[in-house]
């Protein structure tokens, strides 16, 4: 056993003066992850302190799990996870489903320009920034002099406060989600399509398949990989919110916080509102390790049903 061992180290010693120059080029990418991603991992003992400015990291009072206690009894990591969660799954599920759809439809097109212009204008609002969307948003449902009352005031209606009412932020922020990655998304389908022999298409076209059928029967089941494949990489995600979608849109509103506040606000704020640096780094510890576990669990179910499937 230990000759064996002797033998990969002396077996990486080689490799490693073999391989120098490609070892060296791969210096930058360790040192940045290094830097950004396992360095600052110290700072996760904030979860477990109370953090004070005067007495820095290490001396501040160390109160184990009060932190973590705190958010759960008092109803927020429910909330913020719930909120999390479930915005996610709307992204994903709908962003998807609506990818798939338009990637298929604009693949049946046969004008290419009328193709190629309606591709470029679904693509372009990805390019659009968060701060420039959150002024079209303003400019949309300001309650003084907004698009929306101001039409409402050209039929007679009165005005709607739209920014004093939670409920229908829930359904904007997905809609504003979609608008922006829609065409991002679509993109990725719409080159997997590309990538299907014609062949398939002849063949059925021969058996006397109409256009449906040979969407249903063969495009939708040679999309299967790319979806499950980004289906993965999002739920790896899925308790990181879409922070700039959700600040630049909803800012400080607290009127707006029960249907829209999500883990990612929570913690930018206690830093920058209320400087709880531990319910911070407590909150942001519980969004990483419950990430962890729900890709570990959904990358192990996957590989159980399909192996092909899995990341890994």
């Amino acid at each position: 056993m230990g000759s064996g061992l002797k033998k990969k180290k002396k077996g990486f010693l080689h490799e490693l003066v073999h391989n120098r120059v490609l070892f060296l080029m791969l210096l930058p990418t360790l040192l940045f992850f290094l830097v950004n991603s396992y360095f600052p991992m110290v700072g996760v003992y904030y979860a477990f302190t109370q953090f004070d400015f005067n007495s820095g990291l290490f001396d501040s009072p160390f109160v184990g799990l009060k932190n973590f206690e705190f958010l759960w009894k008092s109803g927020t990591l429910v909330k913020l996870t719930l909120n999390t969660i479930g915005y996610n799954l709307a992204f994903i599920l709908l962003g998807n489903i609506l990818a798939i759809v338009c990637a298929i439809l604009l693949s049946e097109l046969r004008v290419k320009w009328f193709k190629k212009l309606t591709q470029s204008i679904m693509f372009l609002p990805y390019f659009v920034s968060f701060v420039i969307l959150s002024v079209i948003v303003y400019n949309m449902f300001n309650y003084d002099n907004g698009f929306l009352n101001t039409l409402l005031a050209q039929f007679g209606a009165g005005p709607v406060d739209v920014y004093n009412k939670p409920v229908i932020w829930i359904f904007l922020i997905i809609m504003f989600y979609l608008w922006k990655n829609l065409g991002y998304s679509m993109v990725i389908y719409l080159a997997s399509i590309t990538g299907i022999s014609d062949e398939y298409y002849e063949a059925a076209k021969i058996d006397g398949a109409h256009i449906f059928q040979r969407i249903w029967y063969i495009t939708v089941p040679m999309l299967k990989s790319t979806f499950v494949v980004l289906l993965l990489f999002s739920l790896g995600s899925i308790m990181k919110g879409q922070f700039d979608l959700f600040y630049q849109l909803i800012g400080n509103n607290g009127v707006l916080y029960n249907t829209t506040d999500i883990l990612d606000t929570y913690v930018f704020r206690s830093l920058k509102v209320t400087f709880d640096i531990g319910m911070a780094t407590a909150a942001g510890l519980y969004q990483s390790l419950f990430g962890f576990i729900l890709i570990m669990t959904v990358n192990y179910i996957i590989r159980k049903i399909n192996d092909d499937y899995a990341l890994f």
